[in-house]
Order: C-alpha cells, then sequence, then structure tokens
C-alpha cells in the first residue's frame, strides 16, 4: 500500500478529476440522477422524508446517513427552519444539520425550496416587497411590468457584464437591495462583485452597507460563474456534497487517515474555535493526532482542551490554504507513524526471504520526512 500521504495527495492535486471518477459509479451515477429527475417535484416537507430513495440521498450528502431514520427528529429540525437562534436545529451542537435546514430551508421558502435560485427568487422578492411597503400596498403596473420582465429575462444572464449591459435588469436587481442610491460606477460594482463574499476582507464585506454584501450574495458569479442565475443549493449543492461525501467514504475504505485528512480539509474554512473541533469527533481526531495527544483526553475538560490546542496551533491557519496543507501534510505524517500502510511479512516469507526493510518501512521514513517540511 501507498502511504497516507501519498493516497491524500494523489487524491487532491485533481480534485475534480477525483470526483468524476465518483460521479461515474454505476450506483452513484442512479441515485444522482433519480435526486436531480425528482427533487424539484417535492413541495413540502411530508414529501421530501416520504420519498425514502431521495431522503436518504439528501441526508447522505450531509453526513447524516446514520440519521435518515429519524425522520421525526429531521421534520422537527426543517419545521423550525434557522432564523430563529432558540430553533431546534441552532441549538444541536452538531452544525451538520444547520447546514442541511438551510440547503432544505421550508420553513422560509416553503414550496418553492426545491427550485430556489437566489439570484431570481431573492431578487424578486426583495424587489416586491419594498415596491408596496412590505405587502400594505398593492404593487403598481409599472412594478409588475418590471419584475415579468426580470423574471423573464434573468435566466439568459451568464455573466456581472450581461447583468450590467442590461440597463433594466441592473435597476432592477439594485432597487430589489436597496441599493440603487449608492449610484455605483460599473467599475466599483465589479470591484465588489467580483471580490465575492467568501473573504470577509472582500470590498462587499467590508462596505458600510450590508446590503451590498447581500447584493453579490445574491449574484454569485465568483462562485457560481454562469449558472448563479439558475443554481439550486437543494439540487445542485446537495449533488456536490454528495459526491464529495461519497469520495471520502471510499478513501476511508482502504485509510481512515486520508478521509480525516479529506474531511478536515472540506470543513477547515468553517473552523471559527477550537470548541468547534471538539464538537466535531473527526476534526478533534485530526488535531489530536498532530498534537500527538492520546483518544482519552477526549475526556478531560472542554476548556482545559481548548487551553492545550491553543498553545500549541493558531486557529487562523486553517483558513490559509497554505498553511492548511502544511498542517495536514504533519497530520498524514503522524498517521502513517501510528498506522503504518506497510502489510507485515507472514511468519512464512519472514523466514525463507530475505528482509527488503530493516526496522523503519519506507512509508514510514516518508512520513517522518513530510514531518521535518
Amino acid at each position: 500500500m501507498i502511504s497516507t500521504y501519498t493516497s491524500y495527495n494523489l487524491i487532491t492535486r485533481d480534485i475534480d478529476k477525483s470526483l468524476g471518477r465518483v460521479e461515474k459509479q454505476p450506483i452513484v451515477a442512479r441515485d444522482s440522477q433519480y435526486f436531480q429527475d425528482n427533487i424539484g417535484k417535492i413541495t413540502s416537507i411530508d414529501d421530501f422524508v416520504d420519498d425514502t430513495r431521495l431522503f436518504n440521498y439528501a441526508m447522505k450528502a450531509f453526513g447524516l446517513q446514520d440519521m435518515a431514520y429519524a425522520k421525526a427528529f429531521m421534520k422537527k429540525a426543517l419545521t423550525e427552519g434557522i432564523s430563529n437562534p432558540n430553533s431546534f436545529a441552532n441549538k444541536l451542537s452538531d452544525k451538520r444539520y444547520v447546514e442541511f435546514v438551510k440547503t432544505f430551508n421550508f420553513a422560509a421558502n416553503g414550496p418553492l425550496t426545491t427550485t430556489y435560485n437566489v439570484a431570481r427568487d431573492a431578487t424578486i422578492g426583495n424587489y416586491t416587497a419594498r415596491m408596496t411597503a412590505n405587502g400594505s400596498l398593492p404593487l403598481t403596473p409599472m412594478h409588475k411590468q418590471n419584475t415579468e420582465y426580470f423574471k423573464a429575462n434573468i435566466g439568459d444572464v451568464k455573466s456581472l457584464d450581461d447583468l450590467m449591459g442590461d440597463e433594466k435588469l441592473l435597476d432592477y436587481a439594485l432597487r430589489a437591495f436597496n441599493i440603487e442610491g449608492l449610484e455605483l460606477s460599473r467599475a466599483n460594482l465589479e470591484k465588489y462583485v467580483l471580490g465575492g463574499i467568501e473573504d470577509a476582507n472582500s470590498p462587499a464585506n467590508k462596505h458600510a452597507n450590508a446590503n451590498v454584501a447581500k447584493f453579490v450574495a445574491a449574484f454569485n458569479f465568483v462562485k457560481y460563474g454562469e449558472d448563479t442565475t439558475s443554481h439550486v443549493a437543494a439540487k445542485q449543492d446537495t449533488v456536490a456534497a454528495y459526491l464529495r461525501q461519497t469520495l471520502e467514504e471510499n478513501a476511508g475504505n482502504d485509510n481512515e487517515g486520508v478521509r480525516l485528512a479529506l474531511y478536515f480539509e472540506r470543513k477547515a474554512s468553517d473552523v471559527t474555535s477550537f470548541y468547534h473541533i471538539l464538537a466535531d469527533p473527526a476534526l478533534a481526531e485530526v488535531v489530536r493526532t498532530v498534537l500527538g495527544l492520546p483518544a482519552s483526553i477526549a475526556q478531560a475538560d472542554l476548556d482545559k482542551q481548548v487551553q492545550m490546542m491553543e498553545r500549541r496551533l493558531d486557529i487562523k491557519d486553517f483558513q490559509d490554504p497554505e498553511a492548511l496543507q502544511k498542517f495536514l501534510r504533519r497530520f498524514t505524517a503522524m498517521w502513517e507513524i501510528n498506522n503504518p500502510t506497510t502489510t507485515p511479512m507472514s511468519a512464512a516469507m519472514a523466514l525463507f526471504s530475505p528482509p527488503t526493510e530493516f526496522g523503519i518501512s519506507q512509508n514510514t521514513l516518508m512520513a517522518i520526512a513530510l514531518m521535518k517540511k
């Protein structure tokens, strides 16, 4: 067998190709096709959980397949939504439930949940609410015409240039997010939109008017490209998450350390505190391995565990791609030392064959070398 780091590197050096191989697996292909063909027909929470094949697919996409049987539990989470900080999902320590409910947000989007596109539907909703004084007045004929024009044409917009090239669409979108009064120049609009919102220090996020970031979130060409005006989180995001989850599971069948490294890489950008890490067994195992801590330390006082980690790690490193890769190289090296991938020789081979390695396997030596980098 090849080393943990080599296996991890082979997968991540071209992650799109790795995911493509997973996507072509017969069972994955069939289940993904079923999900994509049927998710748009779901208009309620009951419809969702009653389609066992579809619901199980969604649960696995978020790593919740072990809870797929608990339909009453999941219905409660979906029904209460996530807008209230005291909702059922928000009060659960495992944040995968929040991610799941956010994607299948029936509480906020009702029957449109599985067809909801932010650039289209959020913009129309915001525009309508603003132009009708939040529903207290009827929409005037001119505003109805503007909405019909936007609805009919926004699907043809594949780039920021397309949006800015149609003054009527752009004016509608700016008014929907109440930022037309900022009189943004074309150059400034490009700066905000192309800067995205993933980085807390992006131009949009740093703008004094929070509506600018909301506009950029709706027209997130940086993240979704030409699919921005047709992207449906409940569909595309779930399929992407399912493929990634399956990729990690497949890797784990051969080497659990590779699965853990892939999982940590995926979740790292969302980690904001060591308490977050301790709340996730997989993340915690990676950190304990890097720090050389025994599994029994998980029984210690949480505050003391956090203090121990804070003294030896900088949480900000998980937001830095280069620092994250260095951290994961160390993890895979430590994992290799603790869980050598070299298969031990049988007793017969040991008796009749000359040894090919003395003392430490080549994979372990490689692991030690990686730790020094």
